[in-house]
């Protein structure tokens, strides 16, 4: 399938502007311009955001020449739809700058301080509140997917390492979970311009359509769910006695939270993401406790109760990984998703939930099994129910129906693959399936995997020193 190429001006640097921060580290805040879309250089730009981090040196005496620049290393974090922390806070820092790269955190087109999508801005594009919204909202996002995100990449990339020799102005990524889809398509798009990859989590399922990849995702969930109930088997009554009130006081509708949307039971059951990570058992289970402590002592669900769980998960102010998460894995025409989750979810009797509209979901559930929570899916009531994607909702299935995506990657390319790959899997991986990634190794050649069914998902910050160990332990040392 052929990929989309096209002409890559450098980025133009907007302002930058450098600070220490504790632990001798030399912050700089950088603020980019790039073209909107790539094909069309004359329809816009857009401003893309990254810190760079690099150790602050007082040297006794000053060096007799300027010492030659560090090589980079780009992290690209997950989602889609999450900016960067500050580089002081972030993992990667310290093990890549006691290597000698400096690093740079940029934040994807669309996230972070990166021209951020939000349903205001988008109301607020050139007809973007008129009779063709629908069309014009739709697509701008379009443009905010991985192909672009790599081509940013390169602008950038061409900016930061202008003047350098060819073989200095490469430069290494780090891509954790979409990141890792993102640094997929840059071996498709753009191999010239990378030095080395290295993955977390990050071995997109190349050539597998929206469904396989929620089918795969959703027996996964099933096994993370009967682990979960045999951790707090006690939740199986606790969550049939919140859904219960929620179906009795709010209806059809659900209850008011308090930031504005609603809890349905639906929506309760999607707070399963965090089975996928380090602790997420914990987290749903306190959100349960919070709330049936609530019901037990006043009747009611309080707005110290509901506070936490609309908070849960940050579709609200993070939009692009609600309207776009199905679309990462579209790659190419004749890919549309059409709520590709909803529709494999539904096809399952485990989340027979799914199909319920005004029929009560409590009522009908076996009451000898557990109702289950789903997982990293996105599903259609997610637009009725969080307040800042309730306006989009013709945006998103205008989303769920497009067909003509872009290409994302480009197997022939992958397969003569020259750039080394360092890559850790996570054998119960409930976001990125084992299987796909497995895959997704053999399809390219120079692979190197550290896999493990002691890690999950978001391991990268959870056991941070031991991923990094194995991970650039695939690189250093020497396998016999």
């Amino acid at each position: 399938m052929a990929l989309q190429r096209f002409a890559i001006p450098a980025a133009k640097l907007l302002r930058s502007k450098s600070h220490i921060v504790p632990g001798q580290l030399l912050v700089t805040e950088h603020f980019f311009q790039v073209p909107l879309d790539y094909s069309n250089p004359a329809a816009g730009s857009i401003t893309l955001f990254g810190r760079s981090a690099t150790k602050h040196e007082t040297p006794v005496f000053p060096p007799d020449e300027p010492p030659s620049p560090k090589p980079w290393i780009v992290y690209l974090e997950g989602g889609p739809g999450f900016g960067n922390r500050e580089p002081q806070d972030h993992p990667l820092t310290r093990t890549a700058l006691s290597r000698g790269y400096q690093v740079l955190y940029l934040d994807h087109r669309g996230v972070g301080f990166s021209t951020p999508v939000s349903t205001a801005m988008l109301a607020r594009l050139p007809g973007g509140n008129g009779p063709n919204a629908v069309d014009v909202q739709a697509n701008y996002l379009k443009l905010m997917r991985q192909d672009n995100t790599v081509r940013d990449c390169e602008s950038v990339r061409k900016l930061l390492t202008d003047g350098l020799p060819e073989h200095k102005a490469r430069w290494s990524i780090f891509g954790q979970s979409y990141g890792g889809f993102v640094s997929i398509s840059y071996l498709s798009l753009h191999p010239e311009g990378l030095r080395e990859v290295f993955l977390t989590g990050g071995l997109a399922p190349v050539g597998k359509t929206p469904d396989q990849v929620y089918e795969a995702t959703f027996r996964k969930t099933i096994e993370r769910n009967a682990l979960y109930y045999k951790k707090f088997p006690e939740d199986a009554e606790t969550v049939r006695q919140i859904a219960t009130y929620i179906e009795q006081e709010g209806g059809s509708q659900g209850v008011p939270l308090p930031g504005g949307g609603f809890l349905t039971v639906p929506r309760l059951l999607t707070i399963g993401i965090a089975f996928g990570g380090h602790g997420g058992f914990d987290q749903v289970h306190s959100i349960l406790l919070h709330l049936k402590s609530s019901l037990d002592q006043f009747g009611f669900l309080t707005r110290a109760s509901l506070t936490p769980l609309e908070s849960f998960t940050s579709f609200d102010t993070n939009i692009i990984y609600a309207i776009l998460h199905e679309a990462i894995y579209c790659n190419g025409p004749g890919s549309a998703s059409n709520w590709s989750a909803y529709r494999v979810g539904q096809s399952l009797a485990q989340f027979s939930w799914l199909c319920k509209t005004n029929d009560s979901i409590t009522s009908s559930a076996s009451p000898d099994q557990p109702i289950l929570f789903s997982g990293e899916m996105i599903f259609p009531f997610h637009f009725e129910t969080y307040p800042e994607l309730i306006p989009l909702r013709a945006v998103a299935d205008r989303l769920a129906s497009t067909s003509d995506w872009p290409a994302l990657y480009d197997v022939d390319q992958l397969r003569k693959n020259k750039v080394p790959v360092y890559a850790a899997s996570y054998i119960h991986d409930m976001y990125v399936d084992y299987g796909f990634a497995k895959d997704t190794a053999n399809l390219i050649p120079g692979v190197k995997t550290f896999e493990t069914n002691l890690m999950h998902h978001n391991a990268v910050r959870a056991k941070a020193e031991e991923v990094m160990q194995n991970l650039f332990g695939l690189r250093d040392d020497v396998l016999d």
